[in-house]
């Protein structure tokens, strides 16, 4: 058995393990730790626990430290850098002429790397975009291309319940969705009553999709 905190590193993002090792960490904290992409600030949503080793992605990394205030005001002025960042990451893609939309921006807590999520129809060559960018900012860039799902998860909205979106709001993570699941329940198969705001099946058809499977009320 492994002792874990879960942190996320964006709200209704993907809850990754951490040793706490002998830190006093609860659950609502803030902690900074070390990730793929490097040292990261990030919340803790599950507090201490016991977890198998099915459960964990081995070698487990140890958490660094607790946050303090004076870490929470780098996270406040990595978001306002980052948010600069996209106008001339604007400009870049225009005077390159690439056909990219830009959804969001973001800095490593330690600065090093500067991360810019875009949608486009297709595969973009942005070698040369990549140079000049890393030419303003002197840091590592990393341009990642993310789907419809993605970009709603970042934005959010208000579904067509009326509520904000599920993906934006708590779940970490996106399941798979198909159009048995909406003939099972009964739906209307019109596109426009079942999709989301991505245009894609809304991930609400999953979440009552096993109980009507469970009690056989399934036409």
């Amino acid at each position: 058995m492994y002792s874990v905190i879960g942190v996320r590193f964006r709200q209704a993002g993907k809850i990754y393990y951490f040793d706490p090792g002998r830190l006093n960490i609860e659950r609502g904290g803030h902690v900074i730790v070390e990730t793929a992409r490097g040292i990261e600030y990030g919340t803790v949503v599950v507090g201490p626990k016991q977890v198998g080793e099915d459960e964990v992605v081995l070698p487990l990394k140890q958490v660094i430290r607790v946050a303090d205030a004076e870490d929470a005001k780098v996270v406040a002025d990595n978001a306002r850098r980052a948010q600069e960042a996209t106008k001339v990451f604007r400009e870049k893609v225009q005077r390159h002429q690439l056909e990219m939309k830009l959804v969001d921006a973001e800095y490593t807590f330690d600065r090093n790397k500067l991360i810019f999520y875009f949608t486009a129809d297709g595969r973009v060559d942005f070698r040369e975009l990549v140079k000049d960018l890393a030419a303003v900012f002197r840091v590592r860039i990393e341009l990642r291309q993310i789907g419809v799902r993605d970009e709603a998860k970042m934005l959010g909205g208000i579904g067509p319940c009326g509520r904000l979106l599920c993906c934006s709001t708590w779940m970490g993570e996106f399941d798979p969705v198909s159009i048995r699941m909406a003939k099972d329940q009964s739906l209307s198969l019109n596109p426009s009553k079942i999709s989301g705001l991505c245009g894609r099946l809304m991930c609400c058809l999953k979440f009552e999709n096993e109980g009507y499977q469970e009690t056989g009320v399934v036409l």
